[in-house]
């Protein structure tokens, strides 16, 4: 069962200056105007759902947010989605055998990947309610997903990276394979389909879909997993890596020189990274020691707040589709919800807010 537990607004006003972090940078990185009041980041999660079941490993991705404003949180073999807009819950499917290892939506939030321990990819249509397809591309499971366009890239404990065409009767287009251990991250840059993948070789390698056969480019300086990987909204070709335990440090990359740009060490294994789309920064979730949220400033890397709240490795990050928001998961079996980012300008697609986060609600 998973449960809901709202912090309501009024227990926000109630609470203490030192459940706020000031920022004193404008939406756009730069110092802010004395006329504009420093915006306050909430340090405690405005929603919290208990998500009993939720694995507890590294290697998976199990929380998305899609574009019509609906969460995916696979636990063990099922997969749940909860509207943010409604707050309607509802089970989508339970795997024959084996468990949930990756969930991803496309971008328009039309169809949902589902990856398993088998190592099978399922898509669903999920308006519709029905899968679209199976296809079998692993030897082994399937943790990490990612999409652009019509094209689904999975990544596998198998060492490969399968690329799919979901329109196609045949859908596997090619197969990835640089990778010596299994691939953890995976990420597709908006502007030109290039793909970022991220192995517990400890590597990051950047493809270009119309030459398969090689990576375009290695980039070997983390010393341990590279599950979390983003590329820069705000400025063409710049990739952010984060690396495991013994490696701790956020890198960022020119992906036009090949070269390392920024790095810091965050004295904590990185398990995830989002940038946030309204203003130059970016947040990583850690894992041991700290188990906690940092959001930074880019390029700077100061630290704009940091958000305690989980007990265990917050493995699990996603953003709303107005990029406001995030939703963090961890060990502790708990969601959490966090309003960290400036809104966009009105009118822009997302941006309508999410109506049920007021309020209380309960998932089966």
């Amino acid at each position: 069962m998973l449960a809901f537990r709202s912090r309501g607004l009024e227990s926000l006003r109630n609470s203490t200056e030192s459940a706020f972090a000031v920022s004193p940078m404008g939406s756009q990185g730069g110092p802010e105007s004395p006329r504009r009041p420093p915006r306050k980041v909430p340090r405690v999660a405005f929603k919290i759902l208990d998500a009993p079941g939720l694995m507890d490993d590294f290697y998976l991705n199990l929380i998305d947010w899609s574009f019509q404003d609906v969460i995916a949180v696979a636990l063990s073999a099922q997969v749940y989605l909860w509207s943010a807009v409604t707050g309607k819950v509802e089970r989508l499917c339970e795997l024959s055998r084996g468990h949930v290892c990756s969930v991803a939506w496309s971008k328009r939030g039309s169809y949902l990947a589902i990856g398993a321990s088998d190592g099978s990819i399922q898509v669903w249509d999920v308006e519709a309610r029905s899968r679209r397809t199976t296809v079998t591309g692993h030897s082994a499971r399937a943790g990490t997903l990612a999409w652009h366009g019509h094209t689904l890239a999975s990544g596998s404990r198998d060492r490969t990276i399968c690329m799919y065409d979901v329109r196609a009767s045949t859908p596997i287009t090619s197969r990835l394979t640089a990778h010596t251990s299994e691939v953890c991250g995976l990420a597709f840059a908006d502007e030109d389909g290039r793909l970022a993948s991220g192995g517990n070789d400890n590597m990051v390698y950047v493809w270009d879909q119309a030459r398969p056969e090689a990576p375009q480019l290695r980039l070997g300086d983390h010393t341990a997993a590279v599950k979390a990987i983003v590329w820069s909204p705000h400025q063409q070709g710049l990739l952010a890596s984060g690396g495991g335990t013994a490696d701790k440090t956020i890198k960022f990359w020119s992906t036009s020189t090949g070269t390392c740009v920024n790095s810091i060490n965050t004295g904590s294994q990185v398990c995830n990274l989002v940038w946030s789309r309204t203003c130059k920064e970016i947040v990583s979730t850690h894992g041991y020691s700290e188990n906690n949220i940092v959001v930074w400033r880019y390029p700077s890397m100061s630290q704009v707040v940091t958000l305690p709240g989980h007990d265990q490795r917050v493995l699990y990050l996603a953003m709303s589709p107005d990029g406001e928001t995030i939703v963090t998961g961890a060990g502790d079996e708990t969601l959490r919800f966090w309003n960290v980012f400036p809104p966009r300008k009105t009118g822009l697609p997302g941006s309508e807010g999410h109506l049920s986060l007021s309020g209380r609600s309960s998932l089966r």
